[in-house]
């Protein structure tokens, strides 16, 4: 599937329809014709499913920024007919709409449900990444943060061991103490854009202490803030929900750790002004000689009383010997 693209609406939107009638297009012709993609009067997105006289009505009103009816809809051009009609309400969720109307026609495509079988379980995949209350969006330091996090699940992680393993082993969203856990070993992720080199800051006295009885690496994303660079957070989480898509399970367990990671598509608009370029990736072991303070390094081994908690930053430039890889295609077992 080549995916929907924005063309797509910016073509319905230069002849605007009048009244209560609707301007569609063909959403993905090369999947199917069962899908259109629609604009009202007031500019609003809409993705149609023409009805057969024994096809089933459906209504949804559950989705947070979604409505969905079966309406007799008068399409420019057309006869009045009746819909499946599917309409996004919020215009900060465009990206995940888009991806909802791809897998609605792909689904269509098969044969194999009835529209109004087909849209039941579309939403009912999607429901949580929608459904969630509007968050404060994150800052820039924690959009860093949680691109990093993307790119090492995505580029890394699920070349080597496949989605499902890949989404069940990101476990930095549930406040764990290493970004990605799972027997035996653990990876820190950060990303810096920092100009003085790799320099990360760490949070806390554990973060870089290795798991029990296994080993922790440490994935470092160093990237440059730049108007022509073409990666954003929208667009690492909308390829992350591309990879994703043919497996239920797995995209609902993804679409929970962004809800947690407090990433809303409400304000995918902002998100997507942050533009970053990848200068460097690499993989390094945390050994004995990295960069890090732990507890068997403060005297007796305790932190001194009314310590609670402190920040610091390390610079892996120089330290060279202890990278592991410099790219997800040298060889490295996860």
């Amino acid at each position: 599937m080549s995916g929907l693209a924005q063309g797509v609406w910016d073509r319905l939107l230069v002849a605007p329809p009048l009244g209560d009638s609707l301007t569609a297009r063909p959403a993905l012709p090369d999947v199917t014709d069962r899908v259109l993609a629609g604009v009202d009067v007031e500019g609003r997105r809409h993705f149609l499913v023409p009805l057969f006289e024994a096809e089933s009505s459906f209504r949804d009103s559950h989705s947070r920024g979604l409505d969905v009816s079966t309406r007799t809809l008068v399409v420019a051009g057309q006869a009045p007919s009746r819909h499946l009609d599917i309409i996004c309400q919020d215009a900060a969720g465009h990206e995940a709409f888009n991806l909802i109307g791809e897998e609605l026609a792909r689904r269509l495509a098969t044969g194999t449900e009835t529209p109004d079988l087909c849209i039941g379980r579309v939403l009912a995949k999607w429901r949580r990444f929608w459904g969630q209350l509007l968050s404060q969006i994150l800052s820039r330091e924690e959009q860093i943060g949680l691109f990093s996090e993307l790119w090492f699940l995505l580029v890394w992680m699920v070349p080597r061991v496949g989605a499902q393993k890949a989404v069940t082993r990101w476990r930095g969203p549930f406040k764990a103490r290493h970004d990605f856990e799972w027997i035996g070993q653990s990876v820190e992720v950060k990303g810096t854009t920092s100009t003085r080199g790799l320099v990360h800051r760490i949070h806390g006295i554990e973060q870089l202490v290795p798991p029990d009885d296994g080993e922790l690496w440490f994935f470092s994303l160093r990237l440059r803030e730049e108007a022509g660079a073409s990666n954003t957070l929208t667009g690492m989480v909308a390829m992350c929900l591309r990879e994703l898509v043919s497996d239920d399970e797995t995209i609902s367990n993804f679409q929970e750790r962004l809800s947690r990671a407090g990433y809303s598509p409400a304000h995918e608009d902002e998100y997507a002004k942050l533009r970053l370029r990848v200068v460097e990736e690499g993989l390094f072991a945390v050994k004995e000689d990295f960069p890090r303070v732990t507890k068997t390094q403060l005297v007796d081994g305790v932190v001194p009383p009314g310590i609670e908690y402190f920040e610091y930053e390390i610079n892996l430039t120089g330290f060279e010997r202890l990278r592991v890889a410099k790219a997800p295609t040298e060889a490295f077992a996860f």
